[in-house]
């Protein structure tokens, strides 16, 4: 069997999507209080753990078990175009969750535990008999939870040493995870078509397009009003005025992606997304000193 170019590996394991999910376990590492000096390093296998090893993983078995639809929306993927030949897709998908095991170990039992439920959401997302994927409000929930939420956590846990990390941390890592949600839906836009017919019931397909958007706008908004109104509560008035002026920006931009949810879907995806992850670290950095009750 032949083997596929190291370009089309690359390809597969889809670099530019592993940003939220080191940027999610930065900002653990920066709520957590906890100086980088000594931990320097251990922040950055961190951030490797979280983007290049577990979320490559879960963009190889997304592959994998996409192929036939991806055969109708990008037939240009490496599976479905041949440049990944025979089952080299899942050979990839297996050796990377074994290698992001092998890492994680290496950060200690948070970190090793935290990578293996990563890691199996990540399989049970796209591979059957579960697939949550086929049902968008389960899959993206999924999604949402591994790529912000347990990034997060694991962030602010591994620079305690291991400790769980705190109850503000945990609100924030939780209502980011739910807006991930939305961001999650953002990226179904683009293969409604092949969705349909292969029976993937992502919520452009249960909900149609424009309420789908609707769906996507409300569940980013929500949760980063309720940070805001926790930042007020925790006495950080300037971390949640400046959160609150992105708040509105993202209104003003979901303003212009709502008149044509199918055509502006990876447009706001570009441009609302890294408003609402900057929101995060800024309430990360709120944290800083903030104490550690709820």
């Amino acid at each position: 069997m032949p083997r596929p170019a190291l370009s089309a590996v690359t390809e597969l394991l889809k670099p530019i999507t592993w940003f939220p999910p080191m940027w999610a376990f930065a900002c653990g590492v920066v709520g957590s209080g906890v100086s980088l000096n000594g931990r320097w390093m251990v922040a950055v296998m961190g951030i490797v753990l979280a983007g290049p090893l577990v979320c490559a993983s879960s963009q190889a078995v997304n592959d994998w078990f996409d192929r036939h639809v991806d055969a109708i929306n990008e037939p240009q993927r490496p599976i479905p175009s041949g440049r990944m030949p025979g089952r080299w897709g899942l050979y990839v998908a297996i050796g990377w969750t074994l290698l992001s095991l092998a890492w994680a170990s290496l950060l200690g039992r948070w970190a090793f535990l935290a990578a293996v439920v990563g890691l199996v959401l990540a399989w049970a997302y796209s591979a059957p008999p579960l697939r949550l994927k086929e049902n968008g409000w389960w899959g993206n929930a999924a999604c949402g939870l591994c790529y912000e939420g347990l990034a997060w956590i694991t962030g602010a846990a591994v620079m305690a040493g291991g400790a769980m990390p705190n109850g503000r941390s945990l609100w924030l890592a939780l209502l980011y995870s739910i807006g991930a949600h939305g961001i999650m839906t953002l990226n179904d836009f683009k293969s409604i078509e092949g969705d349909r017919q292969m029976g993937v019931r992502s919520l452009p397909v249960q909900l149609g397009a424009q309420r789908a958007g609707r769906v996507a706008c409300w569940f980013m908004a929500l949760p980063q009003w309720a940070v805001v109104l926790l930042l007020v509560h925790w006495q950080r008035p300037g971390h949640a005025v400046a959160i609150g002026l992105l708040i509105l920006l993202q209104i003003v931009l979901m303003d212009r992606f709502m008149q044509d949810v199918i055509g502006r879907a990876l447009w706001y995806s570009g441009f609302g997304v890294p408003v609402f992850v900057s929101g995060m670290m800024i309430s990360a950095f709120a944290l800083r000193g903030a104490g550690s009750t709820l």
